[in-house]
């Protein structure tokens, strides 16, 4: 089970990653991009994600993921359910939302996860990894 203390020391060491609280809510944003958000009662974690492979992810696993809400169906964003995740799989989630939005131009090479090889169910399960 991850918890939001598992994650939080990401916001200040991935490049041009930096902490905002917005309406008592812990985000997570390079420039103006959140790329990672918390719910209020820091049960669910909002973050940056490919909107085309989406689906794949919350068919393959809905007990840790869900599309968000209908008014954010436009923007690429997935919501985990901490408590699925285990703290591992939780920060790849972040480091894998921080380069889906920052820049790749003069981007520093950071370890991120892949998806698991031989993964044949849709599932795109998370690892950590080079």
């Amino acid at each position: 089970m991850a918890v939001i203390e598992d994650v939080r020391p990401l916001g200040a060491e991935l490049e041009r990653s930096y902490e905002v609280y917005v309406r008592g809510r812990l985000t997570f944003r390079v420039g103006r991009i959140v790329y990672v958000a918390f719910s209020a009662d820091e049960r669910l974690m909002g973050f940056a994600f490919p909107k085309e492979e989406r689906a794949a992810l919350v068919r393959g696993e809905p007990q840790a993921f869900r599309l968000p809400p209908p008014s954010d169906l436009g923007f690429s964003w997935v919501l985990a359910d901490l408590a699925a995740l285990d703290p591992v799989e939780a920060r790849a989630l972040v480091v894998d939302a921080w380069r889906f939005v920052v820049p790749r131009r003069g981007r520093v090479p950071t370890t991120c996860s892949t998806p698991e090889a031989g993964a044949d169910d849709g599932s795109l399960r998370l690892q950590p990894g080079g």
